[in-house]
């Protein structure tokens, strides 16, 4: 006869499980909520910083103040007036070099430099590149945390990212970088001189949220390590500056040039010369020359010795293109240099017209 199992020891066994604990230890429970960007925040977080500025910015009088003796401020009203502002910025190394947007610090009255925990930092120098908008700080500290520095140059679209720094001044809040998560939406946005005197190409698009006070913070990949510094953000119009999304990002191998030659230099050597004198082509000289259009820039002397002489341009030449630009006067030539970060030793390829033939004529750039 078979002996049948009770039942109300069978329903036991399936309400309250096996005999034996299956609970997991809290150790356990914190290790499964980790994810691959969580641990990418909590590696480069303590290397964040968050940046405080007092810029003094004109007012609308016409003389400064020479007293704080209320007489005189009466009688000589202040020319100029604080405004404070802030931004983000990264370790770059344990003895207090911090890099951060050349934008955030510019004509900077003031500058204090937090890391998380509130530890704050005055600026002893200050190293700047306009034409990256790069800016590298030193502070006065000792064995501070530092980031680890990924290759821009090996980036998919679509891979995940975070977003880390000060937006709205929260750093100061919470006494720690604020984190935001998307993708990396696009690769080489070029945008050449988007405001006087900067140029942004070959930048990071990024749909992780970017607000103002992100600016100079770190870009991280999922493995932890920083892939651009946030720059800029596009936004609705000029009312309504919150994120909608569209971030760009300075690519982090452009920082590291940058960055190098500022800590060793102290400046970016951007000069360089052609020994070109050039004007634009007109109907006349299209027709004298036989081109196909009035495009280009007619060369008119050229410095003997030059840069343009040893790389045999001649005059009557005309330059059609610069590094695949098309050009129509002397400053497109200047821009496609800036635009592409060139300086004395690069060389610029020149498209040229000569005896009704185009012509390809590499440059290396006069010091």
């Amino acid at each position: 006869m078979r002996r049948r199992f009770p039942l109300f020891l069978l329903a036991g066994l399936l309400i309250l499980g096996p005999l034996t604990s299956t609970a997991q230890s809290p150790d356990e429970l914190t290790r499964s909520r980790e994810t691959a960007l969580t641990r990418a925040i909590q590696s480069v977080s303590p290397a964040v910083a968050g940046i405080n500025v007092v810029k003094l910015q004109k007012g609308p009088s016409g003389y400064r103040s020479l007293f704080d003796d209320p007489f005189w401020s009466y009688m000589f009203p202040e020319t100029y007036r604080r405004v404070e502002s802030l931004g983000s910025g990264l370790v770059l190394s344990s003895d207090g070099y911090v890099v951060t947007n050349a934008h955030v610090v510019e004509n900077a009255a003031e500058i204090i430099v937090t890391l998380p925990g509130g530890e704050r930092y005055d600026v002893e120098d200050i190293f700047t590149d306009r034409l990256t908008d790069l800016a590298l700080l030193k502070i006065n500290g000792r064995r501070l945390p530092s980031a680890r520095l990924g290759d821009s140059n090996d980036l998919m679209i679509g891979e995940w990212v975070v977003a880390l720094g000060n937006p709205l001044g929260l750093f100061d809040v919470g006494k720690q970088p604020t984190a935001t998560a998307g993708i990396i939406s696009g690769l080489h946005m070029d945008f050449g001189h988007k405001e006087p005197g900067r140029v942004y190409q070959d930048m990071i698009q990024t749909d992780a949220s970017i607000n103002p006070g992100n600016s100079g913070g770190p870009l991280v990949n999922a493995s932890g390590e920083v892939i651009g510094l946030n720059s800029f953000i596009f936004t609705e119009n000029q009312y309504s500056s919150g994120s909608i999304g569209i971030g760009f990002a300075i690519p982090i191998n452009r920082v590291k040039e940058v960055v190098e030659e500022l800590k060793t230099k102290g400046r970016v050597d951007r000069s360089f010369s052609t020994g070109l004198v050039v004007q634009p082509v007109d109907r006349y000289i299209q027709r004298y020359l036989g081109l196909p259009s009035p495009r280009g820039v007619f060369v008119k002397r050229v410095d003997p010795g030059s840069a343009g002489e040893r790389a045999g341009l001649q005059i009557g030449d005309v330059i059609l293109e610069a590094n695949g630009r098309g050009v129509s006067s002397g400053r497109d030539i200047f821009e496609a240099i800036e635009e592409d970060f060139l300086k004395a030793g690069d060389v610029l390829r020149l498209k040229v017209w000569r005896e009704e033939r185009e012509i390809d004529i590499p440059m290396v750039l006069g010091s």
